[in-house]
Parts: C-alpha cells; sequence; structure tokens
C-alpha cells in the first residue's frame, strides 16, 4: 500500500504543475510478462495520457492495479516537471 504521506506529496506535486484528474485519460489493460494465470485474468497494467500536453504513461511495475495507478502519475509528473523545468 501507498502511504497516505506519499499520495499527498504527489497530489501537491500535480497541482504544482497543473495536472488535474479531469485532464487524464486513464485505462487498464491486461499487463504482460511474469505473474501467471493472475496476469492473464486481471487488467492491472494502467495507461494514463495527460490530454493538454499528450504525454502517455503505462505502468504494469506491479501486480496491483492500486499501486500502477500511483506509479503512472508519479511518472507522469515526472515528465510533465521535466518539460516545465527545461531538463
Amino acid at each position: 500500500m501507498i502511504s497516505s504521506k506519499k499520495e499527498k506529496i504527489l497530489r501537491e506535486r500535480m497541482e504544482k504543475f497543473g495536472i488535474k484528474e479531469s485532464d487524464l485519460i486513464e485505462k487498464f489493460i491486461r499487463a504482460s510478462g511474469k505473474g501467471g494465470q493472475k496476469i492473464n485474468k486481471t487488467s492491472s497494467s494502467v495507461y494514463l495520457k495527460h490530454v493538454p500536453t499528450g504525454i502517455e504513461v503505462k505502468m504494469d511495475k506491479e501486480r496491483s492495479q492500486v499501486l500502477n495507478r500511483f506509479f503512472a502519475r508519479r511518472a507522469l509528473t515526472d515528465k510533465i516537471e521535466d518539460i516545465q523545468l527545461g531538463r
């Protein structure tokens, strides 16, 4: 699970860089790779697209959809931060 402190920090970062939940397209897809039957039956992989910038992220790092949603949002925020700060 993700601590409420980490969730709060992510929400604050998203707000700082102007990322709104309403600007995100989120889809859940079946992950690939190791995991056996569980992976083949559940849609734990997360696809996010930030409509204003067109940036897309796919996350299937974990077997948990909740964790993948968090990591996808964090990765998207990292990309937008890099662009806005000119990195």
